[in-house]
């Protein structure tokens, strides 16, 4: 089956421009493509990655070794007596691994895949499996053309004006690769492949030819910002986080999510931060990567601790408008300056990131990060505060850029805020999650100056108080929250999934709430949350924000409904996304289409058929037996593996255990979530502890390694 456009048909595809993760809108009347992701099998050791199709032949397109946001190799191709042998197999290994199998007559080419930060290596192996001698000429044919990964992408979008890689896997400019002999570019980034390109070997039968292929990258010297390799294991590697559940699909989910986010791990100046995904984003994002170390601390607070030093660094100081920096604001996206495509290289278009950059960091202090380091990142949280509070009796909004981002909250595709008519929101607008972690964060940080014996908590409060007033009074229509707040004061309606954003942050009452749970269930695809209720004009399943689900988004849904008491439309979307792992190798993607799942199909007998190994490919959903899809249908374009993605995995033990962890008031509480027992979770990562949690059938649970000075509540 091929995998669905995505885009309508008949209409011409407008790209989507999210925050730096989109390419230039394409010129009126031109249509455009983008070739689909989904088919490909990507290793990831960041910020090196291997990108190709399920062939394992890289011939195209974005197909390629990456190293550094720079292709090394822009063609592999191996032919036995100049003949491509064709695909039988592929399947990922790990996250940083892929074995390819193929076959040529009597001759079977397995071909083992494994990406470094520095480069790759791939074990050919050519075996004879007929009854005869064979004498065969085995070739690989490999090219690097060095390009800069922000073009791959421009060219790999369609987008008009870029010229370059045509399909034939070497842009002209592009150098043949010799054993031994190294390709230098003009700034002295430099590629050596060491390994036998050529061979003729007789084989009896049952006899192998092996060569080892080994590609090395070399990035020279650049000021500024660049993403760099992390110095050692990710901190929980030597007890990595795992789940034994009767649903082996929430195993295979947990696992690959957790080496996904080790594969995706980077470093500045040591500390430790997610690049925010994979081929696109393999660099620091401040939304993405707050949120990632905000889901993901069931792992230890390391990851938190990192990514907050990183962007207390890059703080914003000065007012900027070319770059929209603004004194305490929190930056949405670095780059070196060599690879910053159409954004600046630092750039702080992003509306959100700096109250998430305060409420991780009160999160974090309560998982158990050390009073010295919480402490040390008080000055960089009171900015951030002072950020908010310079929107005084307004709500906290952006107008955002048509040279830049038009949108600066998550949803940040050029359409991705819309009226329930179609009609797009007019800036300056107020998002309605924004108005919630502005208001946590206030709350959040309040209690973190009292902590530490600083001032002005009581301020923080009482504007806290009065953002949830000035809420309450004009964000609700219709029974549920708007989406935003548009420039002429009109709230922006429709039923969205911004609204699972608010719920446990303290903006709303319980009571509404309550009112929010139902709604949310109304966007409950089967697969997930959908993004934009199916009445709004705008409505698309496969559009990037109007109607597709968005794995992080939720989740974040799921967590706040386990917080409000609503465990019921909690445990649907939950098991919406445990049932949609499978038609993606258990690694979930950016996001999906939203169409309807089939009735059952997350039932036991589909889970006992389907949920089989780890496999690390699957081509896209296909018919069921009753005409129905048996998974989510793919979003072509979709980055996989992506950060926030991977963290849906920590966060859903963290929603499924009812986890509520408090270190400085010496408190640990389990509440499970009813229907997912048995379960038992090991390697719970509590300050400096780990805690394994079992869960009989009955929820009832029971805690081993619970550290000293924790009251466990049950």
């Amino acid at each position: 089956m091929t995998p669905r456009p995505a885009f309508r048909a008949g209409r011409p595809f407008a790209l989507p421009r999210p925050p730096g993760r989109g390419v230039a809108l394409p010129t009126p009347g031109v249509t455009v493509s983008q070739s689909s992701l989904h088919e490909h099998l990507t290793c990831v050791a960041a910020p090196a990655l291997w990108l190709s199709p399920p062939s394992g032949q890289l011939t195209g397109g974005a197909d390629g070794l990456y190293v550094a946001d720079r292709r090394v190799l822009s063609r592999l191709v191996v032919t036995l007596d100049g003949a491509e042998p064709a695909p039988v197999d592929a399947t990922l290994v790990g996250a940083d691994g892929a074995r390819f199998t193929a076959a040529l007559g009597d001759l079977t080419v397995e071909r083992t895949r494994t990406v470094g930060r520095d480069g790759g290596t791939e074990e050919i192996r050519v075996r004879n499996t007929g009854t005869e001698p064979v004498t065969v000429a085995v070739a690989v044919e490999a090219a690097a053309d060095l390009a800069e990964i922000s073009d791959v992408k421009a060219w790999h979008a369609g987008e008009p004006g870029r010229t370059g890689d045509h399909g034939d896997g070497a842009r002209a400019g592009a150098v043949s690769l010799r054993d031994g002999v190294a390709h230098t570019g003009p700034d002295g980034y430099a590629v050596l492949l060491t390994g036998r390109l050529r061979a003729e070997p007789t084989l009896a039968p049952g006899e192998e030819f092996t060569t080892t292929l080994t590609v090395r990258a070399t990035p020279p010297p650049v000021e500024g910002f660049r993403p760099l390799a992390p110095d050692a294991p990710p901190p929980w590697s030597a007890a990595p986080l795992t789940v034994r559940s009767a649903d082996r699909r929430l195993d295979a989910l947990v696992g690959q999510g957790i080496a996904d986010l080790g594969a995706l791990l980077l470093a500045d100046e040591g500390d430790l931060y997610c690049a925010a995904g994979s081929p696109w984003y393999l660099t620091l994002f401040g939304r993405d990567s707050l949120w990632t170390a905000r889901l993901a601390l069931p792992l230890g607070y390391e990851l938190a601790a990192g990514t907050l030093r990183t962007l207390a660094r890059h703080q914003g100081v000065r007012h900027d408008p070319e770059t929209e920096e603004a004194p305490g604001k929190i930056p949405h996206e670095l780059r070196p300056a060599h690879a910053a495509g159409w954004l600046p290289p630092v750039y702080y278009g992003t509306v959100d990131a700096t109250p998430l950059f305060v409420t991780t960091l009160a999160e974090a202090w309560r998982w158990g990060m050390p009073a010295a380091e919480v402490e040390a990142l008080l000055p960089a949280a009171e900015r951030a505060l002072d950020w908010l509070e310079g929107f005084g009796d307004a709500f906290v909004s952006y107008t955002g850029s048509p040279d830049r981002l038009v949108n600066q909250g998550w949803k940040d595709s050029t359409d991705g805020v819309q009226h329930a008519d179609g009609r797009p929101a007019t800036p300056p607008v107020a998002l309605s999650e924004v108005q919630a972690y502005a208001y946590q964060a206030a709350v959040l940080g309040a209690d973190l100056l009292d902590a530490f014996g600083r001032s002005g908590g009581d301020r923080r409060r009482e504007w806290a108080a009065a953002l949830a007033e000035r809420f309450r009074a004009r964000f609700w229509v219709d029974g549920y929250p708007a989406i935003a707040l548009d420039g002429r004061g009109e709230p922006v309606d429709g039923p969205a999934s911004n609204m699972g954003h608010l719920l446990g942050t303290g903006l709303l009452t319980p009571a509404e709430e309550d009112r929010v749970a139902p709604r949310l269930a109304e966007l409950d695809s089967g697969w997930g949350l959908r993004t934009l209720g199916t009445a709004s004009a705008g409505f698309d399943p496969l559009s990037y924000h109007l109607g597709s689900v968005w794995p992080h988004d939720t989740v974040i849904a799921v967590l706040g409904l386990v917080r409000a008491g609503h465990h019921d439309v909690a445990a649907s979307l939950a098991r919406g996304l445990i049932a949609a792992a499978p038609s993606f190798g258990h690694r979930l993607p950016e996001l999906f289409g939203g169409q309807d799942a089939p009735a059952g199909h997350g039932s036991g007998a589909e889970r006992s058929h389907r949920a089989g190994g780890n496999s690390g490919h699957s081509g896209p959903a296909g018919p069921a037996d009753d005409g129905g899809p048996v998974g989510p249908v793919p979003y072509a374009a979709a980055c996989r593996p992506q950060a926030w993605a991977a963290a849906v995995s920590p966060a859903l033990v963290t929603a499924l255990l009812g986890l509520d962890v408090d270190v400085p008031a010496g408190r640990l509480a389990v509440s499970p979530l009813p229907g997912f027992g048995p379960l038992s979770v090991s390697n719970v990562r509590v300050g400096a502890a780990t805690v394994s949690i079992d869960v009989d059938p009955q929820g009832a649970a029971s805690l081993i390694g619970v550290p000293p000075g924790l009251t466990l509540d049950l």
